[in-house]
């Protein structure tokens, strides 16, 4: 499986100041397909733009809202994006992470015999990532075509009609019998009605019956990640509670990553990145904000070292490095720490900052 050399095509961050009006944010480095923001040093919701829903079209990750129109995001450049004057996408400082699909699909699942319900979507084989849509039946054990030639590592699903209890998360760590909620902070819980206790396949991937993932009739949209070396990861780790703290292996210089504790409840989804560094210059980072809180940034909580490797945790909260318990996360790279163009007796690996 090919190494992509330049994660940032496909993955980037992007810092901007709001001016509670309307601008262009470029230097994302391409046209982004699915775009999250989030004030940080104001109390607001996290909001998510895609694609295949369309400009105006938002939804809140810190909350089980159905999608509503906003002047969020107004258009997808070349280059970024252009945001309205919501307060959410363009005011103080503020943090974007954006996502490249590219590819559309629609799939009459009836016709070609993918799936048991209709989708559309788009995606990116290279990268692993897609943006799928379909229409619920209310039957057990349908499926939905996702679009990627891979199994999905990590799955986010969303009713776009209802609250319906959030954001549903699949990942592979856990397996098909279990599930978080991306807005909500309850250990991992058993259920058939929401992944059927059925593994997704490199073409589809199983819903149940219950309404936060197969209301008959709501519209829902997922975003699917297939774990590629040296570009992404998705993986679980064990606390040790000390300020030597666990190191977490990618294969990839860290620039983006989300944990959750899934062994016990009252646990935050805890986002960090390379672009909101406090020691500029260094690996050390202890800026973070949560998936599943309003809240602005927090300084000095979860402090991590984001490495040419990995990422290692340097304190022992229990957001991030609680003993003997079990978390899992999303990373993208920087870089990977090996290119595709080097061999083995000339490789040279990704620095850490």
């Amino acid at each position: 499986m090919a190494i992509i050399d330049k994660p940032t095509d496909f993955f980037n961050t992007k810092l901007y100041t709001g001016n509670d009006g309307t601008q262009s944010v470029t230097g994302v480095g391409f046209k982004p397909d699915w775009i999250w923001i989030k004030t940080r040093a104001q109390s607001n919701n996290s909001t998510v733009f895609d694609i295949v829903r369309g400009v105006t079209k938002r939804l809140r990750i810190n909350q089980s809202n159905a999608e509503n129109t906003s002047s969020g995001v107004t258009s997808f450049n070349s280059d970024g994006f252009t945001v309205g004057s919501d307060s959410a996408g363009n005011s103080g400082t503020m943090v974007a992470w954006n996502w490249k699909a590219g590819t559309s699909f629609t799939n009459d699942a009836s016709g070609t015999g993918i799936g048991t319900i209709d989708s559309a979507g788009s995606f990116n084989d290279t990268s692993g990532f897609s943006i799928v849509t379909y229409t619920g039946n209310g039957s057990s054990g349908a499926s939905v075509k996702h679009g990627m030639n891979q199994k999905p590592a990590m799955l986010i699903v969303k009713d776009r009609d209802a609250s319906n209890e959030g954001w549903l998360v699949y990942h592979q760590k856990l397996g098909a019998t279990k599930y978080l909620r991306l807005n909500e902070t309850g250990a991992a819980a058993s259920g058939s009605a929401y992944w059927n206790n059925t593994l997704p396949t490199s073409s589809v991937f199983t819903i149940g019956n219950n309404d936060v993932i197969n209301k008959s009739g709501d519209d829902y949209v997922g975003y699917c990640f297939a774990e590629k070396p040296g570009y992404s990861k998705f993986g679980e780790y064990r606390g040790n509670s000390s300020d030597d703290g666990t190191f977490v292996y990618t294969g990839f210089k860290t620039a983006f990553v989300i944990f959750r504790r899934s062994s016990a409840s009252s646990s935050n989804w805890v986002m960090q990145d390379n672009k909101r560094s406090s020691t500029s210059g260094f690996n050390e980072n202890s800026y973070s904000l949560k998936s599943n809180t309003a809240n602005p940034e927090v300084t000095n909580e979860s402090e991590i070292d984001l490495l040419s490797n990995g990422f290692k945790f340097r304190n022992a909260i229990t957001d991030n490095n609680a003993d003997g318990s079990d978390y899992i996360y999303m990373a993208f790279a920087e870089n990977p720490f090996v290119t595709s163009t080097t061999t083995d007796k000339d490789s040279i690996p990704a620095t850490a900052r």
